[in-house]
């Protein structure tokens, strides 16, 4: 056996150099796979943060301001942001369940439960927070006419006297400022006009809501009566105040399309008709499943409703260009600088 290990080495080689050598080649042959093993098992058990993570959006620039703070916690965990793509909301839900895009800000539950069924359940979808609770939406009329009138219930559209101030187009019906086609706020509307028995004296004023919103606060402002849906976070509720300047009408019984739930009365005993919201970032379930640090920070984001409210005040008054849309979000940012870089912290721990 000697012998043979002997083939074709040199005499000035000794056996022991040569038994010392081979040993070594052993040894980090045995290092090297077991490292090689470790960095498989790594590879396997951890995925790798993506280069880019692409949302997608109504295209409202109130939402935008949402977007800004979520790219800006992207950014600090090393992800790059793609090309905003926008589309209404059961597009938006389909789009996410497909894996065209990998997430959206604005999701209401119970709201979107029907879009979040239709672009794939549990299966395809994965609800991130909630990152605000207690989104509350109403029918509100001017304070002015409300106090004149004594009007306090929806129910008063019925009476022909009531609904003629509000009757903006002259056909005998109140005209409501109501949600875009496609929203689901714009679902629960037309699911009251047949529920409340109003479809006869109550018009929905569909399109831009913003828009139409425009002309209601211009009226308002010309001391006409208005009569609208709106909700919070929304610069509309620090334009048009409850209390200063509109009141909420109550509904007069519960009632919700689909699975949204049953019970809409508040505590008080008031009953604005529409259900309390959370609000979730909507995830790809594959984006959500190959991505945890970028999870962990969708999850644990917080931004309050009043928070939100005086963001797009900001927005509302001016400051709306992308730059300072981006601005405020930063400023947002710095005001809880402890609890963001926390956040940010906790979420590059996931990995």
């Amino acid at each position: 056996m000697t012998s043979t290990l002997l083939k074709g080495v040199p005499a000035s080689v000794s056996l022991l150099a040569l038994i010392t050598e081979t040993e070594e080649d052993k040894m980090t042959s045995t290092l090297l796979k077991g490292a090689l093993a470790s960095l498989s098992l790594f590879a396997l058990t951890t995925p790798a943060i993506a280069q880019e993570a692409t949302a997608m959006s109504t295209g409202r620039t109130d939402h935008q301001l949402i977007y800004e703070v979520i790219e800006e916690g992207l950014i600090a965990l090393g992800y790059e942001n793609g090309e905003m793509l926008t589309g209404n909301y059961p597009a938006i839900h389909l789009s996410i369940g497909q894996g065209d895009a990998d997430y959206t800000a604005v999701h209401w539950k119970p709201l979107h439960n029907e879009f979040y069924a239709n672009a794939g359940g549990d299966d395809a979808l994965v609800r991130a927070g909630p990152m605000y609770t207690n989104a509350m939406q109403a029918y509100f009329i001017d304070k002015a006419t409300a106090d004149k009138y004594g009007i306090t219930a929806l129910e008063q559209m019925k009476d022909p006297a009531i609904k003629a101030l509000f009757d903006t187009d002259g056909d005998g019906k109140a005209n409501l400022t109501g949600c875009n086609p496609g929203w689901g706020c714009e679902k629960v509307i037309e699911h009251h006009l047949d529920a409340y028995e109003l479809r006869d004296h109550v018009n929905n004023d569909k399109g831009e809501y913003f828009a139409l919103m425009a002309d209601t606060i211009a009226r308002y402002n010309a001391g006409e009566p208005i009569f609208y849906s709106t909700w919070a976070p929304n610069w509309i509720m620090g334009t048009l105040q409850e209390g200063r300047d509109v009141v909420w009408l109550n509904a007069p019984f519960s009632s919700l399309p689909g699975d949204q739930g049953s019970d809409t009365e508040w505590a008080d005993g008031r009953n604005p008709g529409f259900g309390v919201n959370d609000n979730y970032i909507l995830a790809n379930r594959e984006f959500s499943e190959a991505n945890p640090v970028a999870m962990a920070f969708m999850n644990g984001l917080r931004i309050p409703v009043p928070d939100l409210s005086a963001m797009m005040t900001r927005m509302n008054n001016g400051e709306d260009s992308p730059e300072e849309l981006e601005q405020i979000a930063k400023d947002w940012i710095a005001d809880r600088r402890a609890e963001w870089d926390a956040l940010i912290a906790q979420a590059k721990a996931a990995q």
